[in-house]
């Protein structure tokens, strides 16, 4: 999945219509896989469990989001943090596997769109809350539900040691 339009990574309509390779007449381009960067560490009785986070960075990295991913493993996700705050609508078109988008503010999950299901074919709808938020994370199917994430869920997002998750990517 991707965010669709959002005012943090203002993005060209062209660029966010156009997709990665899948067209007809255009080369396929391989899904991306993001190094783990950040974990987010829910509250609650042991034993801890941990969600490890890809973080996309630039235009491009948050354009292509999961697309063509296979299904998130368990405690795996991608986090797309928004600095300033932002209205952010994300769409799955070519993410071939339902997600769980929680988005959040203040550190707190403010909404939750769950079992997105997958788009392949243009046009497909965009989710996210009509309010700012300070970022989107995005997890399998029935994750949120199976971990016990609800609006209102405390999130606190934590670089992991040694990783610059701001530092800007190669595009």
């Amino acid at each position: 999945m991707r965010p669709l339009l959002s005012l943090a990574w203002p993005i060209a309509a062209s660029l966010a219509l156009v997709g990665c390779g899948a067209e007809p007449g255009r080369s396929q381009v391989p899904p991306q896989v993001l190094p783990i960067t950040a974990q987010w560490c829910l509250e609650g009785p042991p034993p801890a469990r941990c969600i490890q986070l890809e973080v996309p960075r630039g235009e491009r990295q948050y354009a292509m989001g999961l697309q063509m991913r296979p299904p998130l493993p368990s405690l795996r996700g991608m986090w797309f943090p928004y600095a300033p705050p932002a209205l952010a609508r994300f769409w799955m078109h070519r993410t071939p596997s339902p997600l769980d988008m929680l988005f959040i503010r203040d550190r707190r999950v403010v909404a939750i769109e769950s079992a997105v299901p997958p788009c392949m074919q243009l046009p497909c709808r965009s989710y996210g809350p009509d309010t700012p938020v300070d970022g989107v994370l995005e997890l399998g199917a029935g994750q949120a539900a199976a971990l016990g994430i609800a609006v209102g869920t405390p999130v606190r997002i934590t670089p992991l040691a040694g990783v610059n998750p701001s530092a800007p990517a190669p595009d």
